[in-house]
This record gives structure tokens, sequence and C-alpha cells, in this order.
């Protein structure tokens, strides 16, 4: 009959083994040092090493345990050997290759740069939305970098063009030149309010809490070990800033 008995989850196995083990495992994860000092019951923890205060574990170290001990089961798990470990390649979106990289409206450095940034970064050019400002007009001139072309430009030149929106994801800020239905991407960092760009199809989408573009563009070429042209990470780093 106990060959017929079904395997228990890696969670209940954890639990059990938890609650078995919590008085005498040294735990190292989460609040490392809090969790660490056991009790004299699997239920209790003690403050510190010195005074013996005890007191009940609160349901959210109990589950940092739990999940510490099936942590530890995923690491048994995988080969001793690091070499034996496959490389998983990061998440390079194939629908922004060759894309064109364009702001928003009324542009500002933030935009123009993040534009630049993630032209390189996947492979496809920048465009600009309206004319450039004179702080933008500086940042390329100093750091050597030539002014993108207009989006109406290059439309002309390939009305067909996958458009990748940077800056902004909201259609009352897009260049009224471009096609909703050719749009393969957005990279922002706005809230997602009125207006916001509705396709038919599913499009990479990167949209991050952070305090500009340019700052997901810098920290996507180091995720992905890539080193941008100087140029190109002094406009970046002047669009963070």
């Amino acid at each position: 009959m106990a060959d017929n008995q079904p395997t228990p989850s890696p969670r209940k196995r954890a639990r059990s083994l938890s609650a078995s083990s919590r008085t005498s495992i040294d735990h190292h994860a989460g609040g490392a040092e809090a969790l660490r000092l056991s009790g004299p019951t699997a239920n209790t923890k003690r403050y510190d090493d010195e005074h013996g205060i005890v007191r009940k574990r609160t349901n959210i170290e109990n589950v940092v345990l739990d999940r510490e001990i099936a942590a530890h089961e995923i690491a048994e798990a995988l080969p001793k050997e690091i070499t034996t470990v496959h490389k998983v390649d990061l998440f390079v979106p194939e629908a922004l290759s060759d894309a064109v990289f364009v702001g928003h409206l009324v542009t500002d450095l933030d935009s123009v740069g993040g534009a630049i940034g993630a032209a390189a970064l996947y492979g496809g050019r920048a465009a600009l939305a309206s004319d450039v400002n004179s702080e933008t007009a500086f940042a390329l001139e100093e750091w050597g970098v030539e002014v993108p072309p207009r989006i109406e430009d290059v439309l002309k030149e390939n009305p067909d063009a996958k458009i990748c929106l940077v800056d902004h994801q909201q259609t009352s800020q897009m260049n009224p030149s471009i096609n909703p239905d050719n749009v393969v991407g957005v990279i922002d960092h706005h809230a997602l309010q009125s207006k916001t760009i509705v396709t038919d199809r599913p499009i990479y989408i990167d949209i991050r809490p952070w305090g500009s573009m340019s700052t997901i563009i810098a920290h996507t070429f180091i995720t992905h070990n890539r080193r941008p042209a100087v140029g190109v990470a002094g406009v970046v780093l002047w669009g963070l800033l």
C-alpha cells in the first residue's frame, strides 16, 4: 500500500521538514540573523544569544523558513559542478531588431537619448518625433552624436517600418505620422493613463517605475553585458541625469 501513496508536493515536504527541523538548522535566508535564533520549540524564537527572551514566531517568519527549506531542496537538485549548469541567455526581443525607436512630441533629452541608446542596444535606428530643444542639441554636439532624422522622413523612405515608442505610450504624445498598427514595442517609465496605445496583437512592453527612460536602457546594457559606444553612453547618461 505504501507504494501506491501519492508523492507529497515539494511545498508539503518543505513544511514537514521545516516543522521538524527549525530547532536544529542554521537559517541564513531572509532576515538571516533574526530567523536563526531558534527557541525551545519549533514555533518560538529567541531575540538574541544572551538574554533568553523568547516569543512566538510570526506567520511571515514561518513562511520564510518554509521557503528556505524548499530553496535548499531546489539548490541540492542542481548539478554540483557550475560548468555543468546550462547557460540561459537573456531575452532579446526579435521584434525590435531593425525597428525605429522614436520618442514623444515636444521631445526632450531623455526621449532622444533613450531612443539613441535603444537603437544601439537592439539593432535599430533612432528618429525624432519633433525638433530637439537647446539642451538636447548641446548634448548631441558635446558627445559627437549625429542628430537623428525626423520620423516623417524615415516613414517616407519606409512607410511600413516597425516602430518602438520610447519614453511614452499615449497616442496624444505620439507623432501623427506613426501608424499604430506598425508599433511593435514600448519602452517607457510613465504611468498608464488615458489614451494609452491599443494594439491588435501582442507587442514588446518594458515599462518600469524608474526615474527616466534612459535609466532603463542603461540598466539593460549592463544586464546584457553590452558596452555602448562612448557617444551613446554619454547621451544616455545625460538623459537619465
